[in-house]
């Protein structure tokens, strides 16, 4: 401190850059506390059924499609801020306000709503982790599918010693994540003057293009984590007055451009390396384990360990989450009571029946996400409800421009599933 003073009085600019240097560490040091609910949330937006829409989506349409990871990203941030922001008001989570604001009734639809979307998700984990298994260590299906839901329970158990703790283990499975997807990226040698171009012009090329595009939108957005963010943030949530809040909410906001952003870039990367490896080469891939197969003898064995691994970080990382947010939903809507283990063995079953019966995984992670789209709309519109009521939200109530954003997004999203309804009923997929 004394050398720190000399420095300051003999050296005015020295001083003055040491003052910022320190404010900056002080800064960073405040921003480090607030970091950890968007990576959890993140994860559900790299789960193993983003592989199978946007592997899908760059062998069948090339680079055509990549807006879609863009929108969709720039939805799925502004509806968690809004949830953190229901979350960081009201010191409740999303289905403990629904509880309290709509009727019994109307809860019970949620509820039903929010367990398929969890279901659905639990599925596309298990199935990743099972193919993450076979995929790299050519574990037949079967045992495979028994490990994962060992790692599973094993990662439900660490909850029991803080949000912090799945926090650091979530955001290091992140980092595997990304790591691979840069090496498949670097190999796969995009031309990134179309990877631009199809990520500003939307395109959708016909009634397959707007399955699998609704299906990215289902895998980007997710509904349950829409309910889990407003619970994470109560681990910080201990502030009273509204300055408080406002600072909490403006952390908030940090901690998911970083780490949805991040997302963004893994999911636009999947497209592109799809398009480049296997559309260029007219290569339509179906199924997770011929995009493995086929990307070792175009990239090397390189290539398809990183891809491997990145699916089975996906998955186990994923499974945490739709643990938490099954939790999340039992506890606030109808206030069920149900064993965490017993909620996640009914959820893993229908991922067990697929591997099981010898369907194809590829096809049923595909399915899973566009029904996904489906039940988003029940997830936001009460949450938009809600956040809008300044009664129930006070300064931090949604202002005319976020509620007219919401609902375009709402609408959006319903009009996309309308247009996938009409394109499957007159068998234009």
């Amino acid at each position: 401190m004394d050398y720190e003073r000399t420095l300051t009085n003999d050296y005015p600019l020295t001083g003055f850059y040491i003052d910022k240097i320190l404010e900056v560490k002080r800064k960073f040091r405040n921003l480090l506390k607030y970091l950890g609910p968007a990576f959890i949330v993140s994860v559900a937006y790299i789960d193993p059924g983003n592989f199978a829409t946007n592997i899908a989506g760059g062998s069948v349409f090339n680079y055509n499609l990549v807006w879609v990871i863009l929108w969709s990203n720039l939805m799925a941030i502004f509806l968690q801020i809004m949830s953190a922001k229901l979350g960081i008001a009201t010191g409740k989570n999303l289905p403990q306000m629904c509880k309290e604001v709509f009727s019994k009734r109307l809860n019970w639809f949620f509820y039903f709503v929010a367990m398929f979307s969890a279901v659905a998700t639990t599925m596309a984990e298990f199935i990743g982790g099972v193919l993450g298994f076979n995929l790299l260590f050519g574990i037949p299906l079967n045992y495979s599918a028994l490990l994962t839901a060992s790692v599973t329970f094993v990662i439900i158990y660490l909850q029991k010693y803080g949000q912090r703790l799945i926090e650091i283990v979530i955001t290091a499975f992140v980092a595997v994540i990304c790591g691979a997807y840069t090496i498949e990226l670097f190999l796969s040698k995009p031309n990134w003057s179309q990877v631009a171009l199809h990520t500003l012009i939307p395109s959708l090329p016909n009634g397959e293009a707007v399955y699998i595009a609704v299906g990215m939108l289902g895998a980007t957005v997710m509904p349950h984590v829409i309910y889990l963010h407003s619970q994470l943030v109560q681990s910080r949530n201990h502030l009273p007055t509204i300055a408080e809040k406002k600072k909490h909410l403006k952390m908030e906001k940090i901690d998911v451009a970083i780490a949805m952003n991040i997302a963004f870039i893994v999911n636009a990367a999947m497209v592109i390396v799809s398009a480049s490896v296997f559309f260029s080469r007219n290569m339509a891939i179906d199924s997770i384990e011929l995009a493995h197969r086929s990307l070792e003898p175009l990239m090397g064995a390189l290539s398809s360990g990183a891809f491997g691994i990145a699916l089975l970080a996906s998955g186990f990382s994923s499974s945490s989450v739709g643990a938490m947010a099954g939790e999340t939903v039992m506890d606030g809507f109808v206030n069920l009571k149900l064993p965490l283990y017993l909620r996640r063995i009914i959820t893993m079953l229908p991922g067990i029946i697929i591997i099981i019966i010898g369907g194809n995984p590829m096809k049923a992670l595909l399915l899973s996400q566009v029904s996904l789209s489906f039940a988003l709309p029940v997830a936001i519109i009460p949450m938009l409800i809600i956040t809008s009521k300044r009664t129930l939200m006070g300064e931090l109530a949604n202002k005319k421009w976020v509620k007219a954003a919401g609902w375009f997004i709402t609408f959006s999203i319903v009009l996309l599933n309308a247009i996938l309804l009409y394109f499957t009923f007159t068998g234009n997929i």
